[in-house]
């Protein structure tokens, strides 16, 4: 059974930085590209950043990147997703996705971990 469980999140000012972490388990991790998804209230689920199984591709957001960097540990079945800089427009629940590598669906989701961000 794939399980992805998110942590990290919680309350914190503007300009305030978090680390979000993703662990997974039952799946092979090393095949997967793995992506930080989050949603707003009242918004759609959008995409944060995304990962290549080997960690040679980063994406991001344009409203994040320079903020925001994802990371990975293939020896830990982990993904992390660092925010610096926090606005009070990042406030949302964050996700994490897992994609089989070679496949445009991200097929397994975590239940999310919630961050708030006050001006």
């Amino acid at each position: 059974q794939v399980q992805l469980v998110e942590s990290g999140g919680g309350s914190v000012q503007a300009g305030g930085s978090l680390r979000l972490s993703c662990a997974t388990s039952g799946l092979t991790f090393g095949s997967y590209a793995m992506g930080w998804f989050r949603q707003a209230p009242g918004k759609e689920r959008d995409i944060v950043a995304s990962i290549t199984a080997s960690s040679d591709i980063t994406l991001y957001a344009p409203s994040v990147k320079g903020r925001f960097t994802i990371s990975r540990d293939n020896a830990q079945n982990t993904v992390c997703l660092q925010m610096n800089s926090l606005e009070p427009e990042n406030t949302a629940v964050y996700y994490c996705a897992a994609r089989r590598t070679g496949l445009t669906t991200y097929s397994s989701w975590g239940l999310g971990t919630q961050v708030t961000v006050s001006s």
